[in-house]
């Protein structure tokens, strides 16, 4: 008999990266240089933020302010060195956050990964390299956006820790607050008008809010401590490749030969993680029967 509980959480988790990964090519259709990144993120989860309190009312300010303000941390870093490198080497930089995950997973909860879960981040890391195109050279920018990148992974694991702690639904509205608050003081920073904000972003940003934002943290609350950390971080490789995929369809946008080798290279990752995962709880099953 297949393993419900955890095919339950992979699905989940799979939808989820597949709803962060058509984030990238609508976003990219509605939001423009006349609008401030981190005007349009303080938007976004000061959505988050009521919509959240008003359907959920109930939060866990210590655990929810940490992880806002995490997540506001990441956003920012990754916001800012976009405007000093360029868009391919801050997308493979923001996804190292993947093969980051087991060192935190393994300081903060002793989680160890496993052999093929070391050769999945393996594949993952060259497979992103190839979807990337390669890089050259290493500026502030990068700098920035690998601080970006060790930020979401702390994120991912302390999500996992928390929710075991406290009701999940506790850590949404002081973390969308945290980072709504944190978005909102960057945004004064633009030399220009900060609030200029088109129809269409609008409708984006709530998008956004509803799906990625807060659907997301409850799908990573409810289901990430199933799996573990390293697991969900193999599934969470399929964000750029669902993202490349959305983008071809929606912005018809085409792959060259290594950037198809690197996307089944994070595929070939992901399934690793999922049978690695959905094995080990077979054996589990099996030693309780004998039992």
């Amino acid at each position: 008999m297949f393993p419900t509980r955890k095919f339950v959480a992979i699905f989940w988790l799979l939808f989820l990266t597949f709803m962060w990964g058509l984030t990238f090519p609508i976003q990219k259709l509605v939001l423009t240089e006349t609008i401030n990144p981190f005007t349009y993120n303080a938007v976004r989860f000061w959505i988050a933020t009521v919509l959240s309190w008003f359907i959920f009312k109930k939060s866990d300010w210590k655990r929810g302010i940490i992880l806002g303000f995490i997540m506001g941390i990441a956003y920012a870093t990754q916001t800012w060195g976009l405007t000093l490198t360029t868009a391919t080497k801050s997308g493979f930089i923001t996804s190292l956050y993947i093969v980051i995950v087991p060192f935190f997973a393994f300081l903060i909860e002793h989680e160890k990964p496993t052999f093929s879960q070391l050769f999945g981040f393996v594949g993952a890391l060259v497979g992103m390299y190839l979807l990337s195109g390669g890089i050259e050279g290493y500026n502030f920018g990068d700098f920035l956006t690998t601080i970006c990148g060790i930020a979401y992974a702390l994120h991912v694991v302390l999500i996992t820790k928390f929710s075991k702690e406290a009701d999940e639904f506790s850590l949404l509205t002081p973390q969308f607050l945290t980072v709504a608050l944190l978005n909102t003081l960057f945004s004064l920073t633009a030399s220009d008008n900060p609030w200029s904000f088109s129809t269409n972003a609008l409708y984006v940003a709530i998008f956004t809010a509803v799906t990625a934002t807060i659907l997301a943290i409850i799908i990573q609350a409810k289901y990430q401590k199933v799996v573990g950390n390293n697991v969900t971080a193999l599934i969470f490789v399929g964000e750029p490749v669902f993202a490349l995929l959305l983008s071809m369809l929606i912005l018809r946008e085409r792959l060259e030969l290594l950037q198809t080798t690197g996307a089944l290279l994070m595929v070939l990752s992901i399934v690793v993680g999922i049978i690695q995962s959905t094995g080990h709880e077979t054996m589990e099953k099996r030693s309780a029967e004998r039992a």
